[in-house]
C-alpha cells in the first residue's frame, strides 16, 4: 500500500480520481488548503480519519514533513512502453537512484507537458512516498514506464520516428544549439557517473550544458529543468 505525505500529494490524488483507502489529517491543523483536502474525500467518498498529532507522525515517520495530513491508497500503477510512444517528448532516467531527484524531475516534466518519464527497473528508484513528496502532486498528471532494459527502450523509439538527446557532460553540442525534434526522447543519466556507455552510444546527439567554473556537471534535477523547459521554447517558437 502506497503512502501519500503532505497536502500537495495528497490533493493531487483525490483531484485525480486516484484509489485511496482513507486520509488522516491532524486534530487541530486547518485552512483552505487542508478544507479543500476534506471536501475532496467527501465529493470521493474517501473515508477521512481526524488523528492526533503523534498518530499522524507515526503514520507518516517520524521525520517527515506531513503538513498534517497522511493518505494511503494503491500503489502508482506503471504504464506500458507501447502506451506512450504516441507522445511527443519522452524523458528517460538512466539509473537515478535520489528519490528527490526522481521526484523534482517527474515534477519538471510534468510542467514541460512530457508524456511519460521512463525509470529502469534495476538499479534505481522506483516511486514511493518520498517521490510522490518531491513531485508535489505532479505524480498524478504524468505516465510513468518501468522497463528492464533501456537501450532496447531507446530503440523501439527511434523505431516509432523518435530522436534521441543524451546529456552529457562529454557531449560536443550545446543544448541550447541542439535542433529539438518534433518527437524527441531527453535521456538524463544517473548521479555521479551519468550516462552508461551503451545508453551514450544509443544516443542519436549528446548535448552538454556549458558551465564555467570548477564544477563540470549539475544535480540532474537542475540539467533536466534546464534542457527540457529549452525543449518546451523551442516547440512554442515553432506554432
Amino acid at each position: 500500500m502506497a503512502i501519500l505525505i503532505g497536502i500537495h500529494p495528497v490533493r493531487e490524488a483525490l483531484a485525480a480520481g486516484r484509489s485511496l483507502d482513507r486520509v488522516l489529517i491532524a486534530k487541530g491543523a486547518g485552512g483552505p488548503r487542508l478544507q479543500e483536502i476534506i471536501d475532496l474525500c467527501r465529493k470521493n467518498k474517501v473515508a477521512l480519519r481526524f488523528e492526533t498529532r503523534e498518530a499522524i507522525d507515526r503514520s507518516a515517520g517520524l521525520n517527515a514533513r506531513h503538513q498534517g495530513v497522511v493518505a494511503f491508497g494503491a500503489e502508482k500503477e506503471y504504464q506500458q512502453l507501447d502506451e506512450v510512444v504516441g507522445q511527443d517528448l519522452i524523458v528517460v532516467l538512466d539509473g537515478v537512484e535520489d528519490p528527490h531527484n526522481l521526484g523534482a524531475v517527474l515534477r519538471t516534466a510534468s510542467a514541460v507537458g512530457a508524456g511519460a518519464v521512463v525509470i529502469p527497473e534495476r538499479r534505481a528508484v522506483g516511486v514511493n512516498e518520498t517521490v510522490a513528496k518531491a513531485a508535489a502532486g505532479a505524480l498524478e498528471h504524468i505516465p510513468i514506464v518501468r522497463v528492464t532494459n533501456i537501450a532496447q527502450a531507446l530503440e523501439k523509439f527511434k523505431k516509432s520516428g523518435f530522436w534521441i538527446y543524451g546529456l552529457d557532460e562529454r557531449g560536443e553540442l550545446s543544448y541550447d544549439n541542439a535542433d529539438f525534434a518534433v518527437k524527441s526522447v531527453i535521456v538524463l543519466g544517473a548521479e555521479g557517473h551519468g550516462l552508461h556507455e551503451n545508453i551514450r552510444k544509443a544516443c542519436d546527439f549528446l548535448l552538454k550544458i556549458p558551465m564555467t567554473g570548477p564544477i563540470p556537471s549539475l544535480n540532474v534535477s537542475v540539467a533536466a529543468g534546464i534542457v527540457l523547459f529549452d525543449w518546451k521554447r523551442q516547440r512554442n517558437n515553432a506554432k
